[in-house]
């Protein structure tokens, strides 16, 4: 129990995560199972709360997409149920919404730049967070008004 403690003082940690750093730590099965059942006990671990905490706060620090998020909660060794049901939170309207707000954000950043180049660098910024290309288009086109179809068609392809 120690030991587990001392691993959930950093940050909040997932039951998979937990199990994983003690066998690291080669305590044995058992050991290891009646700890993370314990700490479940006091509530010490919760993978649905972990799940809904880690999207809450990364939509309000570093909005991603779905996508994304998806990826990061199963590098956190979380159960696809929970990941899925988390991820309910991230409505159409909410990803459009954050993607809207990281293209005025890069918008803004690259503005020295032709207007060419500072799209490129916004397009390659919002697919680097995940979203969907036509998320990536509606936001961008958002921002610089209305583009010519044939811009896009060259990245839609590109993508591909």
């Amino acid at each position: 129990m120690d030991a587990a403690f001392s691993y959930l003082t950093a940050r909040p940690r997932t039951a998979g995560e937990m199990e994983r750093y003690l066998y690291k730590q080669q305590y044995g099965e058992v050991e290891v199972y009646e700890c993370i059942e314990r700490l479940k006990e006091l509530g010490y671990l919760n993978d649905k709360k972990f799940a809904a905490d880690f999207i809450e706060s990364r939509l309000n620090t570093k909005p991603v997409s779905r996508r994304k998020l998806r990826e990061q909660l199963r590098g956190h060794d979380l159960d696809g149920e929970i990941i899925e049901e988390a991820l309910l939170a991230v409505t159409d309207e909410v990803e459009r919404k954050n993607a809207a707000a990281v293209a005025e954000k890069y918008w803004q950043q690259f503005e020295g730049l032709e207007e060419a180049e500072r799209k490129a660098r916004v397009i390659r910024r919002l697919a680097g967070r995940g979203y969907d290309f036509s998320i990536v288009r509606e936001s961008v086109s958002a921002i610089m008004g209305s583009l010519e179809e044939q811009d896009w068609r060259g990245m839609e392809e590109a993508e591909s």
